[in-house]
């Protein structure tokens, strides 16, 4: 299927992404009309009639000559666009396309994409959530993307959505940590969504990271967009992660999609009663998810090669930066905390603790108890 090592031509190029564009194509239609007709540009040039003929007689505004003809004027303004923008053009039988997404028979037939991400690597992670992230999700995003970095013997994909919340979290937590990270958009690549994340976004697009959409610079934008964009977010990884949600949101449904996919999985548990564990809570207790506390329980169930330790992290109380000292040097003089009690005696953002907090937890140094407590271990 994968075929297409080179570019197409810019003639070849304008009929795939017409094609691409025609309403209610997909792959099993996609595919009945190449096997019979041969080429894209020959079913914009095949008569109506023809075109009716293979699909017993059914008369559709589809094999239209003036719906054809617009659909080709719009690919003509589209090609000018995606040539002075440098923009990279995916199409269903490119070796660049995701092998991944090729599994789902809803998949877009074309993608445009800004960046140099590797859309094939060795493993792929969507890490989804609120776009009202708590200090506790933020915190778990940074310190499960930093002990992926620091632990797995290959490079992961981290895949998001681009959106407020956990979704920009992960984005920037890769960027930090040098991991490669795919933005996937609700929207052409003529703008940017939202526009707080336009500095992120273009950092992605020039890091090994990727700014990708099956949406067209001419295409409207609306609230289906963000729901519809979720099957690229959950059709590009081996796993999927829900951070936080409410009982109800856009992370739970691509948590399902993933899951109809075939896709592991995964969500991080809360505390009961809070209004942004409530979706993940439910997702583990209906076993449509399994629990995970941190990076290490997902290397360990996804079976992903791990680098081979040096002695200073073998050692039963690694060392500790300064900062990390300090939390740990507080808790064994109190003998228990919170971490906004920490941030207030240490002068720092609970943001920074929190994190701090649960890579003490993976280093062992430090115990989390019920009502927020952290003790030394």
């Amino acid at each position: 299927m994968n075929s297409h090592a080179l570019p197409p031509d810019p003639d070849t190029l304008l009929y795939r992404m017409a094609f691409a564009s025609l309403r209610g194509i997909n792959f099993i239609l996609a595919r009945e009309f190449l096997a019979r007709l041969g080429s894209e540009r020959d079913f914009f040039e095949a008569s109506e009639s023809s075109l009716s003929s293979m699909t017993g007689g059914t008369r559709s505004r589809l094999f239209s000559r003036s719906y054809r003809d617009e659909v080709l004027d719009a690919a003509r303004r589209e090609l000018d666009f995606v040539a002075a923008n440098s923009i990279a053009t995916i199409y269903h039988t490119d070796s660049r396309y995701p092998s991944r997404l090729l599994e789902a028979d809803d998949a877009p037939l074309m993608l445009y994409g800004l960046g140099n991400a590797d859309l094939n690597p060795p493993a792929s992670i969507a890490i989804v959530g609120t776009r009202h992230a708590t200090p506790y999700g933020t915190a778990f995003v940074d310190a499960l993307i930093k002990r992926l970095a620091q632990r797995m013997a290959i490079k992961p994909l981290i895949v998001s959505g681009l959106a407020f919340g956990i979704d920009i979290a992960a984005h920037r937590a890769a960027l930090r940590e040098g991991l490669p990270t795919a933005a996937v958009l609700a929207h052409g690549l003529n703008t940017i969504y939202p526009a707080q994340h336009r500095t992120t976004a273009v950092e992605i697009a020039r890091s090994e990271g990727m700014l990708l959409t099956d949406y067209r610079s001419c295409d409207p934008i609306h609230k289906g967009n963000f729901l519809a964009r979720n099957r690229i977010v959950a059709g590009l990884v081996d796993c999927l992660i829900v951070v936080e949600s409410a009982a109800k949101g856009g992370a739970l449904i691509t948590a399902r999609i993933a899951d109809s996919y075939s896709r592991d999985v995964f969500a991080v548990p809360g505390r009961l009663g809070d209004k942004f564990s409530a979706g993940c809570n439910k997702l583990i207790a209906r076993s449509r998810a399994h629990l995970i506390t941190g990076a290490d329980d997902l290397i360990e169930a996804m079976q992903w090669p791990v680098r081979e330790e040096e002695t200073a992290q073998l050692s039963l109380f690694p060392e500790l930066s300064p900062a990390d000292q300090a939390i740990i040097d507080l808790l064994s003089e109190r003998g228990e905390a919170r971490p906004a009690e920490i941030a207030l005696a240490l002068g720092q953002p609970i943001g920074k603790i929190m994190a701090a907090l649960v890579d003490l937890e993976f280093k062992g140094r430090a115990i989390a108890f019920p009502g927020g407590l952290y003790r030394p271990a």
